[in-house]
């Protein structure tokens, strides 16, 4: 167990060849999976995240240019599972990454196994809102939608099989690290958000601009699952038909919003009607 006041040991790397270093190797492929589940975290509030009680994950080994240890030491010797702490120079750090790296501070993290979207879902009939995001396929996108989703409360996020990797390290330098600490499952292929909602007791919101009924004028649920589909095509008929549509209202002559700025507001008028967000005074 680490103790905030402990000493804690660092160890110098020079080699970019060093075998500790191998994980951050070729960091920008986007599949870390098939790499026994690894994926990479960068900059010092991700990292902060990683090694947090909040963390859903943890860490198997932190990288940093020497002058950020300092810094980041007590936060490693707090750390519960402390990790090998490597120290380099930033230019071995841009030979093994193969980029430059400005930062400084860069982590591996052990994604473990895969949560099932039920055991993330408070059971009824307490309050329940999750965010669900098919066929995003934008990494700015996604670590946006969940740094709002962290930002107003949701229980959890929810992927379909088409939506990219929230643990890709632009997602979670996007979401401002909330990839790290946010709830996420992902659906198997196929998977209906319907047969979903109604397994889970949620009712189904498909976020359209083409709907009739606009989400303010409408009581939030108690339970609610929350669609979005990826910019332009938007959900699928089939999902809009089954699903209740709805719309942030917007000016006259114009109704596209990026998908994760109306995720946030979306968000942000549920988890308001449910009583999630702390208010003034």
């Amino acid at each position: 167990m680490g103790g905030a006041g402990e000493t804690v040991a660092a160890e110098t790397v020079a080699d970019p060849d060093d075998p500790r270093l191998e994980p951050y190797t070729k960091m920008r492929e986007r599949d870390l999976v098939g790499r026994s589940r690894r994926f990479i975290a960068e900059g010092e509030v991700t990292l902060r995240l990683l090694l947090g009680p909040r963390a859903r994950f943890r860490a198997e080994s932190i990288l940093l240019a020497p002058e950020r240890w300092p810094g980041l030491a007590p936060d490693v010797a707090a750390c519960p599972d402390r990790p090998p702490v490597y120290l380099a120079a930033k230019a071995v750090m841009s030979t093994v990454t193969g980029f430059p790296i400005h930062r400084g501070v860069l982590a591996v993290g052990l994604r473990g196994s895969e949560p099932d979207p039920a055991d993330l879902v408070p059971p009824a009939p307490a309050p329940a809102l999750v965010l669900g995001l098919a066929g995003l396929t934008n990494h700015d996108n996604v670590g946006a939608a969940f740094r709002n989703a962290a930002a107003f409360g949701a229980d959890a996020v929810l992927l379909d099989a088409a939506s990219c990797d929230p643990l890709y390290r632009k997602s979670i330098r996007v979401s401002a690290g909330a990839a790290l600490i946010q709830p996420f499952a992902r659906l198997t292929p196929g998977q209906d958000w319907l047969a979903l909602a109604r397994a889970l007791d949620l009712e189904a919101l498909a976020l359209s601009p083409g709907a009739t009924e606009s989400l303010d004028a409408i009581p939030a649920p108690t339970r609610v699952l929350l669609i979005l589909g990826t910019e332009g095509p938007g959900l699928d008929a089939s999902t809009l038909g089954r699903a209740r549509p709805v719309r942030i209202p917007m000016a006259p002559g114009f109704d596209s919003l990026n998908v994760a700025t109306a995720a946030g507001l979306a968000l942000q008028a549920i988890a308001r009607g449910q009583g999630r967000l702390v208010t003034a005074g």
